[in-house]
C-alpha cells in the first residue's frame, strides 16, 4: 500500500524486507525501483530495474523503469533502447510511445549538435550578439513603454538592484538589453576567478552561506529580509543550484548575478550540478529562459555557468562545495585549483565529485544513490581534512527537513535554502496535485497545488565568523503565497476552458515530468 499512498520511504523499506525473504522476485525489484525514482535515487532505481531484468528478461515494466532511470541520469541512448523494447511489446501504450518519442528527439538533437561541432573553439554567444541583433548592445533601444529597472551607464547599482527585486516581485520581466548586459558582464567577472576561491575573514567579520535556492524567488527575498541585503559588510556565499524546478529561476539568477556585479569581492557564487546543460534541459530552466527570453539567451547562460567557481576555502580552514568529497583519496586543494572548469562536467573525476557526491554514515565509499559520483563516509572526510589541514566542509545538494544537517562528527555540514521544497511536499502530501505546463512543446514548469496546512522542509543559512569559524544555523519557513505566476495563471485559465481539469490536475505519473520545476502556490 505504501506505493499507492505515495509513502515512498516506507515502500523502499518494505520491499527491501520482502527481497531479503525472496531475493529473486522481479516485481519487488521493479516496485522498489519506482520508489527510488520518486525519491530521486536514480542510481539505486537503475540498479533495481537492471536486477529485475536479470531475473526476468521478459518483464516489460523492468525495461520501462530502467529507461526512466537512464533518462533522469542523462543517458538518453540507453533509455531509448529500453523504450523501443516497451513500445515493440506494447504498441498501444500511449504513455510509452510518448516517452519514446521524447527520448528519440533528444538523442537526435544531441547527434546533430555533435555533427555540427568543429574542432575549433566554439564561438561565444557574446561574439554573435552584434550579428543577431544587427546592432551592439549599447545601441539596443529600450522601448518607451518599459518602466522597469535600467542599468545606470551600463552598470549595476544598489538602486538598480532594489528596483529589480521589486520589479521581479511583481512578476515583471527585465528588459532584454539589461538582461544581456548583466550576463555579458558577469561572464567576464567569473572568468577571471580561480576554480578554488580563497577568502580570509577578519576576526570581527562574518559571512552567510546559503544552499540550494532552485528558482524559489520569494524565499530568496525572504533570506535578504531576514539576514539583510548583501553588502561589503554583509557578505554572502550561495552554494550552487540556483535554478531548475522553481518557476522563478530567471528571477533568482539575475538577482544573484546582479549582486555579484555590484559586490564582486563580497558576494560569492559556486557552481552546482544544476548549473549544467543536461540538468537545465530536463528540469525546467532551459524551457523557462526560452519562454521568457530566447534560445540564444539560454546558450549565454550555459557559457556563464561554466565559469562559476567549483569551491571556496575560508581562512584556510573551511572548504565549501556544492556536492562533496572525492571518489579517490589523495585529492588536494591544489588539485582543485588546477581543474579546468570551463566545460560541462565529466561523468567522473574531481570536478564531477565536487558537484555530485553525497556523505553517508558508514565508513568507506559506496555507489551513489544518484547514479553519479559516489557516497563518502566519515573516514573519507577525516582523511581529506587531515591531509589538507582543514577543520570541516560545508556542502548543499540534499534537501534536509530542518534545512541543515551536521554529520561525520561535526566535520560535514549540509545546508539547504529552499524551504517547502517540491520533492518533500510531493512525498508528504497525498492531496497535492500537479500541473504540467508546456510552452511550444517545451516543458516550462510543474505547478504543485498543495493544501495550505501541509508544509515540507525548512530552509536554513549559516553564519561563519572569522573569530572562531563556528557555524551558526538560522532556519526559516517558506513564504506563503496564494497565487501562481501570472503567466501560468493565464495558461491555466485557457487550458481549463478548453480541456477537462482531469487532464491538467493529476497525481504524479511515472515519468520525468515528476522531476521538473515547481511553482508553489
Amino acid at each position: 500500500m505504501s506505493l499507492a499512498e505515495k509513502d515512498y520511504d516506507n515502500a523502499i523499506k518494505y520491499y527491501s524486507e520482502a527481497l531479503e525473504l525472496n531475493p529473486d522476485n522481479a516485481i519487488y525489484y521493479s516496485n522498489r525501483s519506482l520508489a527510488y525514482l520518486r525519491t530521486e535515487c536514480y542510481g539505486y532505481a537503475l540498479a533495481d530495474a537492471t536486477r529485475a531484468l536479470e531475473i526476468d528478461k521478459n518483464y516489460v515494466k523492468g525495461y520501462y523503469r530502467r529507461a526512466t532511470s537512464n533518462m533522469a541520469l542523462g543517458k538518453f541512448k540507453a533509455a531509448l533502447k529500453d523504450y523501443e523494447t516497451v513500445v515493440r511489446v506494447r504498441p498501444n501504450d500511449k504513455d510509452a510511445k510518448m516517452k519514446y518519442q521524447e527520448c528519440n528527439k533528444i538523442v537526435k538533437q544531441k547527434a546533430f549538435e555533435r555533427a555540427i561541432a568543429s574542432d575549433e573553439l566554439k564561438k561565444s554567444v557574446v561574439d554573435s550578439l552584434d550579428i543577431e541583433n544587427m546592432m551592439c548592445l549599447c545601441h539596443t533601444v529600450i522601448e518607451d513603454d518599459y518602466t522597469g529597472p535600467k542599468l545606470e551607464d551600463g552598470k549595476v547599482t544598489l538602486k538598480f538592484m532594489k528596483e529589480l527585486m521589486a520589479w521581479f516581485k511583481d512578476q515583471k520581466k527585465l528588459h532584454r538589453k539589461c538582461a544581456y548586459q548583466i550576463l555579458v558582464q558577469v561572464k567576464e567577472v567569473l572568468s577571471k576567478l580561480p576554480s578554488l576561491v580563497e577568502i580570509t575573514l577578519k576576526e570581527a567579520e562574518k559571512i552567510t552561506i546559503c544552499g540550494d535556492t532552485h528558482g524559489q524567488y520569494y524565499d530568496l527575498l525572504n533570506i535578504f529580509e531576514l539576514n539583510g541585503l548583501p553588502s561589503p559588510t554583509n557578505p554572502y556565499l550561495f552554494n550552487g543550484d540556483f535554478v531548475d524546478r522553481g518557476s522563478f529561476s530567471v528571477e533568482v539568477i539575475f538577482t544573484l548575478f546582479g549582486f555579484k556585479l555590484l559586490y564582486p569581492d563580497s558576494f560569492h557564487l559556486l557552481r552546482g550540478n544544476h548549473e549544467t546543460d543536461n540538468m537545465n534541459q530536463m528540469y525546467g530552466f532551459e524551457g523557462e529562459v526560452k519562454a521568457k527570453y530566447t534560445a540564444q539567451m539560454f546558450q549565454l547562460f550555459s557559457e556563464v555557468f561554466q565559469w562559476l567557481p567549483l569551491a571556496q576555502c575560508i581562512n584556510s580552514k573551511v572548504l565549501v562545495m556544492h556536492g562533496g568529497l572525492f571518489s579517490e583519496d589523495g585529492v588536494t586543494l591544489d588539485d582543485i585549483r588546477k581543474i579546468d572548469r570551463n566545460r560541462q562536467p565529466p561523468d567522473s573525476g574531481p570536478m564531477c565529485d565536487l558537484l555530485w557526491s553525497d556523505p553517508q554514515p558508514q565508513n568507506g565509499r559506496s555507489i551513489s544513490k544518484r547514479g553519479v559520483s559516489c557516497q563518502f563516509g566519515p573516514d573519507v572526510t577525516e582523511r581529506f581534512l587531515s591531509e589538507n589541514k582543514l577543520q570541516y566542509i560545508v556542502r548543499s545538494h540534499e534537501v534536509k527537513s530542518e534545512g541543515y544537517e551536521v554529520t561525520h562528527s561535526g566535520k560535514c555540514i549540509t545546508v539547504f535554502s529552499a524551504p517547502n521544497y517540491w520533492y518533500v511536499t510531493r512525498r508528504n502530501s497525498r492531496a497535492s496535485c500537479i500541473l504540467h505546463v508546456y510552452i511550444h512543446k517545451i516543458l516550462y514548469c510543474t505547478a504543485s497545488v498543495v493544501p495550505s496546512d501541509q508544509m515540507g522542509n525548512k530552509g536554513a543559512y549559516i553564519h561563519l565568523r572569522g573569530s572562531d569559524l563556528k557555524p551558526e544555523f538560522h532556519q526559516f519557513s517558506a513564504v506563503v503565497s496564494t497565487v501562481l505566476p501570472v503567466h501560468l495563471l493565464m495558461l491555466v485559465h485557457l487550458c481549463l476552458a478548453l480541456m477537462s481539469p482531469s487532464l491538467l490536475f493529476q497525481s504524479v505519473p511515472l515519468s520525468l515530468d515528476t522531476s521538473h520545476s515547481n511553482c508553489q502556490p
